[in-house]
């Protein structure tokens, strides 16, 4: 459904060192670097048919985060998920809600963490095992 997410950062090279750290824990290599024609510099991790994009603001404006929004991002493994949540704790994001771990929920069971990125955009690494789904 979807073909990319695309984000705003405040300091794009804070946000690369940040996203190459935690994206890499996924498998996702270096991004490409464009510079658009109104100038603004965006980054775009492209990994397993999907694109996740850094941009500074287009208008000039202060990047800001979604409240109520969030980024999922499907992992491998529980194993994968602690990974992404420590590397992004690591790289100067936070760790927000419960610790990392099972959640049931009214979709079924999954393993999950959630952190805020250095600019306070929320993101979740999520593992959805078969076997615990209902």
């Amino acid at each position: 459904m979807l073909n990319h997410v695309m984000l705003g950062s405040n300091d794009l090279e804070r946000s690369k060192r940040f996203y190459d750290a935690v994206l890499g824990t996924l498998g996702a290599g270096e991004p490409f670097r464009d510079t658009a024609g109104s100038g603004h510099t965006r980054l775009f991790y492209r990994h397993n048919g999907s694109t996740f994009c850094i941009t500074e603001p287009i208008n000039g404006e202060d990047a800001t985060f979604a409240n109520g929004g969030t980024i999922g991002f499907k992992c491998d493994s529980p194993e994968q998920v602690q990974k992404f949540h420590d590397t992004a704790v690591a790289q100067g994001g936070t760790s927000i809600e419960e610790p990392p771990g099972l959640r049931e929920g009214s979709i079924g069971k999954m393993y999950l963490a959630y952190v805020r990125d250095p600019d306070g955009h929320k993101l979740c690494a999520i593992y959805r095992p078969k076997n615990l789904s209902r």
